[in-house]
């Protein structure tokens, strides 16, 4: 069984719907700070100016150095919504699929609640569903996995859903191989893999390709039914620890 731990992103990019794609269990890790500018308040889309950033504003109730994702408060007195919607239809409005997709977005960003953490895992599966991804979702934050840090909070929650191996973005490698390569994960049940993910063009408007934009730029632009087969396009085998080092220590050296 495999599984994959991220925090909840807003209207994430493709490679972390296939992150999502490729294991049996997903958890969204909100149950940790909040980032200043982090993915899970923003996200980029592609216009005829270039890429813009459609961000949520959050009530500053208490210092991002002690908010946590899933206590992080939607600030709804700012219009924000009707402007993203605004936004993204003044961007796609000639986009191939716009009359399938628009109300698709228009009512994800009605989606009910108040909370980041909340609103971010209703989109997310929501994507997923309409897309055909029915990987098994779970909130750490109603896990009964609690004690441990990084890496040996991840075994933790591995174990707990009974999963043998551990799909991670590459740059959680950072705080993982602090210590020691590979980290707790060398003496645990659980087996480290990291993501190996080349990033798929398709037609675009606006000029040359663009990637690393939100889901909905692939959405607009090749339509619900083509969207997983072209996320999936994109992924290679996940590398073993050792092998993303040797990688990473082969690109310091040019």
């Amino acid at each position: 069984m495999k599984c994959a731990i991220m925090q909840p992103t807003f209207i994430p990019w493709l490679g972390y719907l296939d992150l999502i794609d490729q294991v049996d269990h997903f958890i969204f890790l909100n149950d940790v700070k909040l980032e200043k500018s982090s993915w899970q308040v923003r996200n980029r889309i592609k216009s005829i100016h270039g890429e813009l950033y459609l961000t949520i504003p959050i009530w500053k109730a208490k210092s991002r150095l002690e908010m946590l994702i899933l206590e992080a408060e939607i600030n709804q007195q700012e219009n924000w919504k009707s402007k993203h919607s605004k936004t993204i239809k003044q961007a796609y409005q000639k986009a191939p699929f716009f009359g399938e997709v628009f109300p698709f977005v228009e009512q994800m960003l009605e989606t009910e609640s108040n909370l980041l953490g909340e609103f971010n895992t209703q989109i997310i599966k929501a994507i997923c569903e309409r897309i055909g991804i029915s990987t098994a979702f779970h909130s750490s934050a109603l896990m009964q996995t609690k004690e441990g840090v990084k890496d040996a909070r991840l075994i933790s929650l591995c174990l707990e859903l009974n999963c043998t191996d551990y799909i991670s973005p590459p740059g959680s490698s950072v705080y993982i191989n602090k210590e020691v390569l590979g980290g707790q994960f060398v003496d645990s049940p659980v087996s480290l893999f990291y993501m190996d993910y080349a990033h798929p063009s398709y037609h675009q408007l606006y000029g040359d390709f663009l990637p690393y934009m939100s889901v909905v730029d692939l959405l607009f632009n090749v339509g619900f039914e083509k969207a997983l087969e072209t996320i999936r396009s994109g992924r290679k085998p996940p590398m073993d620890y050792r092998t993303l080092h040797d990688k990473m220590q082969r690109a310091d050296k040019g």
